[in-house]
């Protein structure tokens, strides 16, 4: 597994996971239950979003493009 994206906002979190399943690339979120720690409904933990080993590359040169598409609009 390989983190390729690390961030507190979920809306580029649940962004990447779309542009990631769109493409048909598994992937996982991590450290979501961190907040709960910290008395919930804390958002300024990172989480973490991973992919196999295999997909990362693919997955960061997606992730790349659609952020700079995003940004562009």
């Amino acid at each position: 597994m390989k983190d390729i994206l690390k961030t507190p906002d979920p809306v580029k979190l649940s962004f990447a996971r779309s542009v990631l399943n769109d493409a048909g690339i598994e992937n996982f979120v991590f450290d979501e239950g961190m907040a709960s720690m910290y008395g919930g409904g804390i958002d300024f933990v990172e989480k973490r979003l991973a992919v196999v080993d295999e997909d990362a590359a693919e997955a960061k040169r997606l992730l790349a493009e659609a952020f700079r598409d995003a940004e562009a609009e």
